[in-house]
């Protein structure tokens, strides 16, 4: 029974902390994952050490609305977000591990003559990157979500909307044990209740880390700690321009299943979706004040309640069943920040706000390719740190006004 156990075993054990690694990766998530995978698989890199001070996915990548896609309005951000959809398309097979990645089809509901104008801009700028988005109107809206309610007794009247068909959800813990599997067999030690207080900078250069359990010397530290971005950057040093706020959500009772779209509204605000379990996943916009607080709020489930009915009237006698928050690392323009800093060896990876689990594929290919290159890839060069410095901004505020 012993030996049966210790084979289905996923995670495996990473025995002492070593004094030497060739990388360290500060964060156990999805992103900090998934760079040691590709670490490995890409490049034969496997003298590495994931440190993370709770458990692996414990924030951000088990925090998050598990939605997928591509439909973002800056050429840039479009680009990239597309290379993570076709690599969450095959990761299921890649990793051996069932993600439960299921695309429906990603609504972005517009209100107002305004909000068409913008989602036709977001949609040519799909179109000419070769992503399937087009604007419909109420009618195939309705048509393609029966559920919906359009009627005009309501105070934002559906008028249209950007269709992603490509969009989705995925299971955000089948995600970060499949890369967990796939990082231990390949050798990569995996610490968990290990915190970081501190790093070794010296002559404008990242030596080591030092950490609760001793210190560690090593060539590359990368920080990918999402909302703790800011605090672990300043044990370094080193000052981002990031603010940190919560962003709340919550899912119902599981019921029937009967929404198979994902819904999002700019205008109210809101994102609904129905998992494989039939709960609704119900969310808003972040807070508008910084914390690092983990409490919800009542204001936020009265919100979102009030407006989830008037699309779905249906779910007036649906129970809560949980809420929770999250923690989101938000950037002046709404972009990531990724790749080298001003301290050699000390790489970041953070700025994502309210979107960064979709990106987690596509990060691991880029950093990992830098990680060992020396060289920033072309897909990652708009989201370097010096943007900030130099005014050339990546803003992705249109795509990114509600918290999905």
């Amino acid at each position: 029974m012993k030996d049966i156990f210790l084979r289905k075993r996923v995670l495996q054990s990473p025995g002492e902390l070593r004094r030497h690694y060739d990388v360290v990766i500060v964060g156990g998530g999805s992103h900090g994952l998934a760079t040691a995978y590709y670490l490995a698989r890409r490049h034969g890199i496997t003298n590495v050490a994931i440190l993370e001070k709770s458990y692996i996915g414990s924030g951000a990548a088990g925090r998050n609305t598990t939605i997928i896609r591509a439909n973002y309005r800056t050429p840039e951000g479009a680009a990239f977000y597309k290379e993570s959809v076709e690599l969450y398309e095959r990761l299921s097979t890649e990793l051996g591990f069932n993600l439960m990645f299921s695309q429906h089809g990603h609504f972005t509901l517009a209100h107002s003559d305004r909000s068409l104008v913008v989602q036709h801009e977001r949609a040519e700028v799909n179109k000419l990157l070769g992503i399937s988005s087009r604007v419909i109107d109420r009618d195939e809206v309705k048509r393609l979500c029966p559920q919906i309610n359009v009627g005009e007794d309501v105070t934002w009247p559906i008028l249209g909307a950007l269709y992603h068909p490509p969009g989705g959800i995925i299971r955000h813990d089948a995600v970060v044990w499949g890369f967990a599997k796939q990082v231990g067999r390949a050798g990569i030690d995996i610490h968990q209740g290990v915190e970081v207080t501190g790093f070794d900078v010296r002559d404008g250069r990242c030596h080591g880390v030092r950490t609760t359990k001793g210190d560690i010397s090593c060539d590359v530290v990368v920080s990918a700690t999402a909302g703790w971005s800011s605090p672990v950057a300043k044990l370094a040093g080193l000052r981002l321009p990031i603010t940190t706020s919560i962003l709340q959500a919550f899912v119902t009772e599981p019921v029937k299943p009967f929404l198979d779209k994902i819904i999002v509204s700019a205008q109210m605000h809101i994102y609904v979706s129905q998992t494989d379990r039939g709960e609704f996943l119900i969310g808003a916009e972040v807070e508008p004040y910084p914390t690092y607080s983990n409490k919800g709020t009542f204001p936020f489930v009265e919100y979102a309640c009030r407006h989830v009915l008037e699309l779905f009237p249906q779910l007036h006698s649906t129970r809560l069943l949980r809420h929770w928050t999250g923690l989101c690392d938000m950037s002046p323009d709404y972009s990531p920040i990724m790749g080298l800093t001003e301290i050699d060896g000390f790489l970041v990876d953070c700025g994502w706000g309210t979107y960064g689990f979709k990106a987690a594929p596509i990060v691991g290919v880029t950093l990992s390719e830098l990680i060992a290159s020396g060289t920033t890839p072309d897909l990652i060069e708009p989201f370097r740190l010096e943007r900030f410095a130099t005014d050339t901004l990546v803003s992705e505020l249109a795509a990114a006004a509600v918290s999905h």
